[in-house]
């Protein structure tokens, strides 16, 4: 069987080469998050999506009668609805991050989770987007940034498994080493 993370990788995968047939990604990029948090964030919506014993034309129904109320593309209509047909509501969030990771990769785009000990500025941050991103051979980096008021000064950048600790905390423990080793 499936983990959770692969079904929603399999269907954000076939979303998006439907998208990008239809030339409708950014739409689906930009709507589908919207319609993933609607349905995490409304328990009530949620458990009937995961109920097993409501059928799945009334499931589809509601899912479509959702989208429309949302205002949404006919293609993320279309697939919201086939997700709660299929008892795949609770995946919707997996999905969307899934999607944004494919758009992500075809557009060279990396996304980086920055712990900061103070907010950076517009300037600060397009300074380390474009140094990060000369780094990871020209891609595009889009901050996400976080104050972490337990950073003494600097940054700490997650961009997937890669750490580039510019903090002053990581400068010190570094300087500790060398210092223990001689």
């Amino acid at each position: 069987m499936k983990s959770a993370l692969g079904t929603a990788r399999s269907y954000a995968k076939a979303l998006f080469s439907l998208a990008k047939e239809r030339n409708e990604t950014e739409t689906i990029a930009r709507e589908l998050p919207t319609v993933a948090a609607l349905v995490a964030g409304e328990r009530s919506l949620a458990d009937f999506f995961a109920r097993p014993w409501v059928a799945t034309t009334a499931k589809k129904n509601a899912a479509v009668e959702v989208a429309t109320r949302l205002g949404v593309s006919s293609l993320t209509r279309d697939f919201l609805a086939l997700v709660a047909a299929r008892g795949r509501a609770a995946h919707l969030e997996a999905m969307a991050a899934a999607f944004r990771e494919l758009m992500d990769a075809e557009q060279g785009v990396v996304r980086a989770r920055v712990r900061t000990a103070v907010p950076l500025g517009d300037e600060g941050r397009a300074t380390l987007a474009g140094r990060l991103g000369q780094a990871l051979q020209g891609k595009r980096v889009v901050i996400e940034e976080v104050v972490d008021a337990s950073l003494l000064g600097g940054f700490v950048a997650e961009i997937g498994s890669l750490i580039v600790d510019g903090s002053l905390d990581g400068q010190l423990a570094r300087m500790r080493a060398r210092l223990a080793t001689g």
